[in-house]
């Protein structure tokens, strides 16, 4: 789901860990925040606009590929991998939240693209046909699946042999400050423990060293190998960022909005002061790292 954020809050000790409830809670978040993530899209655009062209270059997406988008989202890079295959081409974008699917159904006829099609799908459990398309992508959206290396086996299945993936998921902790300033700060006001970072289904789950080329190795990708490129989300103010995280599916806003409004408020408050390092004389720079793993079947 591209495109962030699976609630860390669904993971966390005492929570729901079942995995069909988990799956379950996060497409009814997802549904409730796609107007509000599908509204940022410029903003996303913009700051992901680079690892996305070389996703899509480490996958071999080219003129006339059949693609796969898996968590696709509202559909931002899968109108970059439509221009990019052109009209002999075919993309076919999933995601598992229906109100997701529609916007990026929507997305795509607004631009234009006949060749693009989006369908309601579990990123573990695809239902596409084996050895179908040439290249597969995957933007921020595989390290919110409770099974990766079930949704990498999954993509690999679709694959034609030779054919090329690419996922990009955040990688390490103290590569993303600005992610664990966020969580860190709300989970303390909500008087909850600090999470593991490498606890499947969050942001972070996959960030650290080696984890991903080995799901993408037992997966059967052979080829693998993983770039780590500096990815920061550059807005007019902190305050523009504090928007984005509190209208899109963040696990800050699910778990601050349990609290009463005098200790959210707080919360919100300390979260501005901490991310506010982060200014400076052109803006505000919120640092980020993403890894961008390929690999081919």
């Amino acid at each position: 789901m591209n495109e962030s954020c699976v609630s860390e809050a669904k993971m966390a000790p005492g929570a729901l860990t079942d995995e069909a409830a988990f799956k379950s809670a996060m497409r009814s978040q997802w549904d409730a925040a796609a107007p509000g993530w599908n509204s940022h899209t410029p903003k996303i655009r913009a700051w992901l606009g680079p690892a996305t062209d070389a996703m899509l270059g480490m996958a071999g997406v080219a003129l006339g590929s059949r693609v796969l988008d898996v968590a696709a989202g509202t559909g931002d890079q899968t109108l970059a991998v439509a221009e990019r295959v052109g009209p002999q081409g075919y993309v076919l974008a999933t995601d598992l939240s229906p109100a997701v699917v529609a916007l990026a159904k929507a997305n795509a006829v607004r631009a234009g693209f006949a060749n693009v099609h989006a369908q309601v799908a579990d990123g573990e459990n695809l239902q596409v046909e084996a050895a179908s398309f040439d290249a597969a992508v995957c933007r921020l959206g595989l390290m919110f699946f409770p099974d990766p290396l079930r949704g990498l086996r999954e993509i690999h299945r679709a694959l034609r042999p030779a054919g090329g993936a690419c996922t990009i998921v955040f990688s390490s902790p103290d590569r993303n400050p600005c992610l664990t300033i966020l969580m860190s700060t709300a989970l303390k006001h909500a008087g909850l423990p600090p999470l593991d970072p490498a606890l499947p289904g969050g942001l972070l789950s996959l960030g650290q060293p080696g984890r991903i080329d080995g799901l993408f190795k037992a997966a059967g990708f052979r080829d693998v190998a993983t770039t780590a490129i500096n990815a920061p989300f550059r807005l007019a103010s902190v305050q523009h960022y504090l928007a984005f995280v509190r209208s899109s599916a963040s696990p800050v806003q699910q778990i601050l909005g349990r609290l009463d409004q005098g200790a959210a408020d707080a919360a919100w408050g300390e979260i501005e002061e901490r991310l506010s390092a982060f200014a400076t004389l052109r803006g505000w720079e919120g640092p980020n790292e993403l890894l961008l793993t390929a690999g081919r079947r």
